[in-house]
């Protein structure tokens, strides 16, 4: 907009001025597909950005507003902070002010450091650190006694509370034991040094026959003529009689412990005189005090938070590092399928040719043994077990056969046998608690902190809230406790409440993994600050939606400014602005399709949201459900993996079953860990890595003939891997250019037009298109490549043309122009429509998988499923395919799993998005609750059966839409 005059142009600069005092303001913005867009957004308000799949609701969140807040925070930094921050460059746009330093949560897995736990991530382990070192009191493991530090003043408080009135005692310290000196000469230099009295103690059989303690006074007798072992002996400093609440009394003690302490080098005795007619007990009438911190003759090291951290050698166990795991045998590798007997070649390493004499070392020990080789190895008695681990007589038992391997180990196919049958174990020495055996004699509330961290985040949270504190450690640590206190709220009102604190950061899902950090910044509580967050209701069911809510406007209500990329209609509902992009997606999107309340939404004509929240368009319920086949069926036996309530499951086959339940109850448990992985097994394509959850057998495998995973992995760990060459539409291009007059005239084959092999390809970035800079104290930097400018290929590649487009340009399309450039090739056709049938047409052919989101490399996955021509009967396994999902992608998902199952094979799905569950045949509901109050079947049945079960959480909200 050109502005006539100054004066006008300075009158505009104040309005935008006063504006950015209330709104950020956006003028001009052309980030990737957005159009020149203008926009004010209201401060310190919840806002949601919501649109179809690929309309620029993240380039206009992420890659504008955090981006620039970010920036510019960066830049307000001294030149020595900058270098620590990522650089982040300046979004395309006119203007944007208003802004405040920006945040963001985004939608991705936690840490894959595996020394990363729950307890690290919200920095609730560093509070505990601190709380263990300042009121954590020390235990002996021998006697179970608390050590202290004992002090004159403490010892004379402790005589006092302990033994009656009038009580006559001996205070003393050891006799002196030096190594170069007889006893003769250390009673002399005692007797020198003013100490003429000992105290000589019966032993036991002496103190049993009625003996007493006996004073004896070497003024009066040689030293030589002392004939007692030296252990026996101990020096009187003091004679007196307890006299409670007389303070002189205490204080004469305590000179006397004094005394006693400085000549004994820190320990003193005090002896109890029996009374008349009383026998002496050694083990009641001595007590011992010392000013070390010891106990049981053990001395304890004083608690400092470098004690409990595992990720220093101060704490960490010597022997696992501080990974809580060692590496070892892994029974589940050896003896992969349990319900195999002995003949039928349960013990894996033992099946191969090359060691079958242990096998027939094992049929010999059984028949002397008489244990039955027909039985499952699951059903046999532990003695049977222990001998085949263990072995007996000429049998070298599994152990013994794996030590024969180590010895050997310089052999290679001896070596890469016996890696074949190793995982990772608990540690045995600090049993999986991480930190050496001296952090775990401190306790609070009487649990360790290896024990705090075993805890749910609800039962850590009842805890603390119930852990009592004595005035002087409400003192030194109430402060922390708060802390704690606040942090573990927030993580049980977000809905985590059955994450246990030693959780692995890498095991979380990205739903989890986001909510964790959104509870992080809420236990930061900052003030004026623009929250950037990506779909935070990922992976929650409808029920902990409203907790996730009520948290966003508490953020909001301590003055920040909330920004929330957002699909689900209950936080759209709640929000207090909204911003609908579209009307499409890639190309067809990045305009401001609506902005306003919800009301106004709803009665919206071109919104494709409002369309769907209003009930205009709606994903209808299938008229009919595929019938279920009893015979047709997988069973899952006793999956009793983490919560999971030694669960018997019938996954149905040829159909859409749907698993749900509320967060934490046991669906990725039973799905992927056990169903998936108890599969993989079995079809000998388990590749060892994440251990298969413990069940009993898995019935019906045989009625597949493969399963697979369709997850949110990353289509490829490089920039070379995208969507062209991921759903193989890049051979039939390669063809084409290979065909044209210009290539033949030239020989090229279509192998020359590949960026991943030398060729055609650009040899100084070798068809990156980018070169690495290492930097030597900062990140690498990665520029545009010189000689090829950016395109990949060498400029002969870029010359051979098909219908006017070269290599570059074809990549550079989407799938859209795609489909329309070639649309009398089939072989092209075919592949590129299920792409843009599962809403993925505004993705370019050549995007780096690296830039894609975790839904967007799941739908990838699945096309090149549905284009592929699979004649196998294929179990598909998804977990949460909504995932950045629109009402109007959802509905092109559903046509695509349903494509799958009247392919002829069957579909398994994790979800929460009622639209799916109300589309499936078959609904499995876990529950009732997260961790472990759930991991039971709550109901399951088809979704009107769900619907009308009065415990199923799932049902109540399946009801209003069924």
């Amino acid at each position: 907009m050109e502005l006539s005059t100054p004066v006008a142009a300075l009158a505009a600069s104040d309005e935008l001025r006063r504006k950015a005092r209330t709104h950020i303001v956006l003028r001009g913005v052309r980030q990737h597909n957005l159009k020149n867009i203008d926009l004010d957004l209201p401060k310190r308000k919840l806002i949601v950005i919501t649109g179809p799949s690929g309309s620029g609701k993240s380039s206009l969140a992420f890659d504008t507003i955090y981006a620039e807040g970010q920036r510019r925070y960066v830049e307000s930094l001294s030149a020595y902070a900058r270098q620590f921050l990522e650089r982040m460059d300046r979004p395309d746009a006119d203007l944007i002010t208003g802004l405040a330093p920006a945040i963001a949560i985004e939608q991705k897995a936690g840490s894959r450091n595996p020394r990363s736990t729950v307890a690290t991530q919200t920095e609730i382990y560093d509070y505990l650190r601190l709380l263990y070192a300042r009121i954590g009191r020390t235990y002996s493991p021998i006697s179970g006694e608390e050590v202290r530090r004992d002090s004159p003043t403490t010892v004379a408080q402790a005589l006092h509370e302990r033994l009656p009135d009038g009580t006559r005692c001996y205070l003393c310290f050891f006799c002196p034991s030096h190594k170069k000196r007889t006893l003769q000469d250390e009673l002399a230099a005692l007797r020198q040094r003013g100490f003429s009295r000992l105290v000589v103690l019966p032993t036991e059989k002496q103190a049993a026959d009625g003996a007493v303690p006996e004073v004896l006074d070497l003024s009066e007798r040689d030293p030589a003529s002392v004939r007692v072992a030296r252990d026996r002996l101990l020096v009187l400093v003091d004679r007196l009689v307890v006299r409670p609440g007389d303070e002189a009394n205490r204080s004469r003690i305590a000179d006397s412990v004094e005394q006693a302490f400085r000549e004994g080098g820190g320990r003193c005795v005090v002896v109890r005189v029996p009374r008349r007619g009383e026998r002496f007990d050694p083990k009641a009438d001595l007590l011992y005090f010392s000013e070390h911190f010891e106990r049981d003759g053990m001395v304890f090291e004083e608690p400092t938070p470098l004690l409990f951290s595992f990720n220093s050698p101060v704490g960490a166990c010597p022997t696992c590092q501080g990974f809580g795991r060692v590496p070892g045998l892994d029974p589940d590798l050896i003896i992969p399928n349990p319900d195999l007997s002995i003949r039928q070649g349960a013990i894996a390493p033992f099946r191969t040719e090359k060691w079958s004499q242990h096998y027939r070392q094992l049929l010999r020990l059984a028949l002397e043994e008489r244990i039955d080789i027909d039985k499952p190895y699951r059903l046999l008695s532990e003695r049977e077990k222990r001998l085949i681990w263990e072995g007996k007589g000429d049998y070298i038992g599994i152990y013994g056969f794996f030590r024969f391997l180590e010895k050997h180990s310089y052999k290679p196919h001896y070596r890469i046998f016996h890696a074949r049958f190793r995982g990772y174990t608990r540690c045995p020495d600090c049993d999986g608690y991480r930190l050496r055996k001296e952090a775990l004699y401190v306790k609070v509330g009487g649990l360790h902190i290896g024990e705090v961290c075993e805890l749910t985040i609800r039962a850590a949270r009842e805890f603390f809230d119930t852990l009592e504190l004595t005035p002087y450690e409400q003192q030194v640590a109430g402060e922390l406790l708060e802390e704690i206190r606040r942090r573990l709220r927030y993580l049980d009102e977000i809905g985590l409440d059955y994450l246990t604190l030693d959780r692995l950061s890498h095991t979380l899902s990205g739903g989890e993994a986001q909510r964790i950090h959104l509870a992080t910044s809420l236990g930061s509580a900052l003030v004026g600050a623009l929250y950037v967050l990506d779909e935070p209701s990922i992976g929650l069911h409808p029920r902990d939606t409203d907790r996730l809510i009520r948290i966003l406007e508490r953020l909001r209500d301590l003055g920040n400014t909330v920004i929330v990329v957002e699909h689900d209609a209950e936080t759209i509902r709640r929000a207090d602005h909204i911003v609908d992009l579209g009307p499409g997606s890639g190309q067809h999107g990045g305009e401001v399709v609506f902005q306003g309340t919800y009301e106004e939404l709803l009665r919206h004509e071109r919104s494709l949201t409002g369309a769907y929240l209003s009930g205009r368009r709606r994903i209808e319920v299938p008229r009919r459900r595929r019938p279920i086949n009893e015979e047709d069926v997988i069973v899952v036996e006793n999956a009793r993996q983490h919560n999971l309530k030694w669960l018997t499951v019938r996954f149905p086959l040829g159909v859409l079953v749907c698993v749900t339940g509320v967060s934490g109850s046991g669906k990725s448990t039973l799905v992927h860990d056990t169903l998936y992985l108890g599969l993989a097994r079995l079809k000998g394509t388990y590749d060892g890595e994440a251990k298969v959850g413990a069940h009993d057998a898995i019935h019906g495998h045989h009625l597949i003939d493969r399963v697979e995973m369709v997850d949110q992995s990353p289509i490829g760990r490089s920039p070379r891997s995208n969507p062209a060459t991921y759903t193989k539409v890049f051979d039939p291009i390669r063809e084409l250019l290979a065909a044209t007059p210009q290539a033949r005239v030239r020989g090229l084959k279509p192998g020359y037009f590949s960026f991943n092999v030398p060729g055609g390809r650009c040899e100084v970035c070798q068809g990156e298109g980018f070169v690495r800079v290492e930097m030597q104290f900062l990140a690498d930097l990665y520029l545009e490549c010189e000689a090829c400018h950016g395109t990949r290929y060498k400029q002969d590649v870029l010359e051979i043309r098909y219908r006017g487009k070269n290599v570059h340009e074809i990549l550079n399309m989407t799938v859209d122009e795609a489909l329309e450039f070639f649309a009398d090739v089939p072989a092209i056709v075919d592949r590129l429509r299920v792409l843009q049938e599962i809403g993925l047409g505004y993705l370019k052919l050549g995007q780096p998988s690296t830039t894609l989101s975790g839904g967007e490399a799941q739908r990838i996955k699945l096309a090149a499923h549905l284009s592929g021509n699979n004649r196998e009967r294929v179990l598909y396994i998804l977990d949460e395919p909504t995932t950045g999902l629109h009402f109007d992608d959802v509905r092109k998902l559903i046509d695509a799993l349903n494509r799958l199952v009247d392919a002829g094979h069957s579909v398994i799905v994790v979800e929460h998005n009622l639209d799916v569950i109300k589309c499936a045949d078959w609904v499995i509901d876990l529950g009732p609750e997260g961790g472990h109050r759930g991991g039971f079947i709550v109901a399951e049945g088809t979704p009107e059966a769900i619907a009308a079960h009065p415990e199923s959480h799932t049902g109540r909200f399946l009801r209003e839409v069924l």
